[in-house]
């Protein structure tokens, strides 16, 4: 039996990436985790000191936490839910042949290539009470009679960021179930035809089983990114008015903004773990089916 000689090249290749990831992932980790049983507070950096279980005990009898959080649960809700739903549409027509599908393709990829930062903004003008374009527009359709503040009334401030994430969010839908449907074997749609499906029935029995690995991936990873997300709020609404477009991931970059890294690490990381806890049963499930 001849010995395989082993090198050490393929380590020395692998050590630059791993590095890095130990710099940029690991290490922060766990300095956010050291952090979050401080009271790390960089306005105060003579009293900083480990504090226990404090931040998070702060954190639980916080109502902000709580509103944050509820904010969080019907963001997530909202945005991931109609993306999906507008997503698989859009992935449906765009799945059919008719001229120019091509380039309406590519032109509905737009929102998703489009920076968060740049999206927020964009939206935040087209929202604005006073030069606002959708003002204009519902004025001239005589929608409404007198033009609105969106992004200040704090009944509408919520809904009108929700309705940004929801356009930002849909082409990746649309583009990942787009991938999925021309995977598909035409043969299950002629059977089906033979069987006299309908048009409904095809959908329901055919092109959905056949996709709903992707649908499992794309779901999931859009509600942690949907979560996490901070940058079209903050340029939109800064989470106000009144903490209205507060989401947990907007509150803890508020708390960190103004240097209280202890409890906006402590938010962080229960954050995590509620993540975790949405992400581990959805990973069970889909293992179970595959089995």
């Amino acid at each position: 039996m001849v010995k395989k000689r082993t090198t050490i090249w393929p380590y020395l290749l692998v050590a630059p990436a791993v590095l890095i990831i130990l710099c940029v992932v690991f290490i922060p980790v766990i300095n956010a985790i050291l952090m979050s049983f401080q009271n790390y507070d960089l306005r105060r950096p003579k009293e900083i000191a480990f504090n226990g279980v404090a931040n998070y005990i702060k954190a639980f009898q916080d109502p902000l936490f709580w509103n944050a959080l509820w904010r969080t649960l019907v963001w997530v809700i909202c945005g991931v839910g109609f993306q999906f739903l507008f997503g698989f549409i859009l992935a449906l027509l765009l799945n059919k042949k008719f001229r120019g599908r091509g380039p309406i393709r590519a032109v509905s990829m737009i929102p998703w290539v489009t920076p968060g930062v740049l999206i927020g903004l964009m939206w935040r003008w087209m929202y604005d009470g006073n030069s606002g374009v959708l003002n204009d527009i519902l004025l001239k359709l005589h929608v409404i009679t007198t033009k609105i503040p969106f992004l200040s009334q704090v009944t509408t401030a919520f809904p009108s960021v929700i309705v940004t994430i929801i356009w930002q969010g849909i082409p990746f839908f649309a583009l990942m179930l787009l991938a999925a449907l021309q995977g598909v074997s035409t043969e299950m749609y002629e059977a089906a035809d033979i069987d006299g499906a309908t048009s409904w029935q095809k959908l329901i029995y055919v092109t959905i089983p056949s996709i709903k690995n992707t649908i499992f991936v794309t779901g999931l990873l859009r509600i942690i990114w949907v979560a996490n997300s901070v940058d079209v709020i903050f340029n939109m609404t800064s989470g106000g008015p009144a903490y209205s477009t507060q989401t947990l991931s907007v509150y803890i970059y508020n708390q960190g903004n103004a240097l209280n890294l202890g409890y906006a690490s402590a938010m962080a990381l229960l954050m995590t773990l509620l993540l975790l806890l949405v992400a581990i049963p959805y990973l069970k499930m889909n293992f179970r089916e595959e089995k």
